[in-house]
């Protein structure tokens, strides 16, 4: 894959990405007055001291420093290498990466070679699929059509121990990356025992990322045996515990989804998607993570878990519900759906219809139910000791839940049952924290280094917190002058401020990134500014550009040199630079001293 990704296409990523909503897919924001606070998530705290800006599009953390753009975020917060926090925020707006060529010839990625063979490899079996009568007669018999096998990429493993061995292994190298994409194992012994195909006699499910792209594979058996189903183990690609089957697919489908089903089977999600319920997505043989809900709520605000009614089910629905009350907040929605024992969403979309199955995701229990359901049922509500019991049962779980509306109103559903106010119940559980402090003062949130700074770095600080503000310096000719140490980057700053009007602080500052100077920005920019709106920085601007000119202009320096040729001789330099400056005082029209 060729070069580097553009700037322009950062550009644009940044600006049509919102900050708010990436970090508050993660983080529980709060609303402040024009800003966003939370809780650091860098650094244990309990009085939030992390803030989100919507105008300059960057967050800041006054506690332990933390700052940035939304791509920073990710790669802070995700522990993502840039590459890849650009293909996230792309990928939440259905962007094509696009990568220039640098002169040097094409670089890959790492990985990039594993899509590659991968994709290879999916192509592979689905050829195989054609000549495997058995695989397709059993497809058939599971109800799907060649569409729907075509859409999700269906395929067939042959029967052999080293088919996709041959076919892709060519070569040391070409085994050791089929090695790394799952698809081999080493035989015991060993790399010198050889090695032989993951997946042997199975209906291949592709695993695609949110680009389409093949990270990983589901196989079934078709005939009865052990495991029913074998997926890709962990690789460099590959992390069960983040992905979901069929999200893809579903967002290929749906202009807007407003809903997901998370079911538990490849099969389930294709049924469902071939009767026209094409929102649902699984988990990868692994109960549903942090990660997992993130990745949900990043696409739509409303989750159905759907899950057998057996002891099986209620066990993993449990363990759902755990996993989801730090994502229970006003403005989502989640719901339980427990089908009736022995069916699955494949066996009854097929035996009822997808209206009959719409309806029951309709009445699907809401989280707030479930749980009070279930805790309820472990005590006798019409004792003392009982209802003691209950509100000892929701501590815990209560705890897990952000504080804001939401909780509030689970513990007012919780304190029916346990016969008590729910602000008493509140302050029994640990969870009354008192009327939320009031916002820090501006002065209270600055970090106890901001000092006063040189006029230089105020000035480029003004323009990074307040880009429009550049607008108002109309001459930069005498300051792109000025013999100061790191006045270029204040002028180019000012430059790309005034030739966008709509620029935003992340936009800004995301273009120095690679630069030397860019990490320095990165801190002035999260750094607290003393000015708070956009006319009074325009004022501070200017005034501090004007002194930058007046104290280190030509003017300035002739006084000073006149004053160096009192005390002893200059140079031949200064006299140079001092017979220069005299020919530019007596040029008419020379440039103003204030801008």
């Amino acid at each position: 894959m060729a070069g580097r990704i553009p700037q322009s296409f950062i550009d644009e990523l940044i600006a049509r990405t919102d900050i708010v909503e990436v970090v508050g897919s993660r983080v529980q924001l709060k609303k402040a007055g024009r800003e966003w606070k939370a809780c650091c998530p860098f650094h244990s705290e309990k009085t939030p001291s992390f803030w989100v800006s919507p105008d300059k599009q960057f967050y800041h953390c006054f506690g332990c420093g933390a700052h940035g753009t939304a791509l920073g975020f990710l790669m802070e917060h995700d522990k993502l290498p840039f590459p890849d926090a650009v293909d996230e925020l792309a990928g939440r707006l259905g962007l094509e990466v696009p990568r220039e060529d640098d002169g040097r010839g094409p670089r890959e990625r790492p990985g990039e070679d594993l899509y590659e063979l991968l994709g290879q490899v999916t192509q592979y079996y689905r050829d195989c699929l054609r000549d495997a009568p058995r695989a397709r007669d059993y497809l058939r018999r599971r109800g799907l059509t060649t569409e729907t096998c075509v859409k999700f990429g269906i395929g067939y493993a042959p029967d052999a121990w080293d088919s996709v061995l041959r076919r892709f292994g060519g070569s040391p190298e070409k085994v050791q990356r089929l090695l790394e994409a799952g698809l081999v194992i080493e035989r015991s012994g060993g790399r010198d025992a050889g090695h032989y195909d993951r997946f042997r006699d199975r209906v291949m499910f592709p695993i695609r990322d949110l680009r389409g792209r093949t990270i990983a594979f589901g196989g079934r058996i078709i005939d009865a045996g052990e495991p029913k189903y074998l997926n890709s183990p962990e690789t460099p690609l590959f992390h069960k515990g983040r992905e979901l089957y069929g999200l893809y697919e579903a967002r290929q489908s749906l202009r807007s989804i407003d809903r997901l089903l998370v079911v538990e089977g490849y099969m389930d999600v294709v049924r469902l998607a071939q009767s026209g319920i094409a929102y649902s997505v699984a988990t990868l043989g692994t109960a549903t993570t942090p990660e997992h809900l993130n990745r949900l709520f990043r696409v739509c605000g409303e989750v159905v878990f759907c899950f057998d009614g057996d002891r099986a089910g209620r066990s993993a629905a449990w363990r759902a519900l755990e996993n989801s009350l730090a994502h229970a907040r006003e403005g989502r929605q989640l719901r339980f759906l427990f089908l009736p024992e022995g069916q699955d969403p494949d066996s009854l979309v097929g035996g009822e219809g997808a209206e009959a199955f719409e309806a029951r995701i309709a009445g699907a229990m809401p989280l707030s139910e479930y749980l009070v359901g279930e805790l309820t049922a472990q005590v006798d509500l019409s004792s003392v000791d009982g209802r003691a019991k209950l509100a000892e049962l929701a501590r815990p779980l209560a705890q897990r839940v952000p504080e804001g509306v939401y909780r509030e109103l689970l513990l007012e559903r919780l304190a029916q049952d346990v016969r008590m106010p729910a602000g008493r119940l509140a302050q029994l559980l640990g969870l009354d924290e008192g009327q939320s402090p009031a916002p820090a003062p501006r002065d209270a949130r600055r970090p106890m280094s901001a000092g006063r700074r040189p006029l230089l770095t105020q000035a480029i600080l003004l323009v990074l917190h307040y880009p429009a503000a550049a607008k108002t310096v109309t001459d930069l000719a005498p300051l792109a002058a000025l013999p100061i140490k790191g006045v270029e980057v204040l002028v180019e700053l000012l430059r790309s401020a005034q030739a966008e009007p709509d620029l935003t602080t992340a936009r800004l500052v995301e273009r120095w990134r690679d630069r030397p100077e860019g990490g320095r920005l990165l801190e002035l920019a999260g750094a607290e500014s003393l000015v708070t709106d956009a006319a009074g920085a325009a004022r501070e601007l200017r005034t501090a550009v004007g002194k930058l000119i007046s104290e280190h202009g030509p003017e300035r320096r002739l006084d000073e040199l006149i004053a160096r040729s009192r005390e002893h001789k200059l140079t031949a330099e200064e006299q140079q630079e001092f017979q220069a400056l005299l020919k530019r005082r007596a040029t008419p029209g020379r440039p103003p001293d204030s801008a």
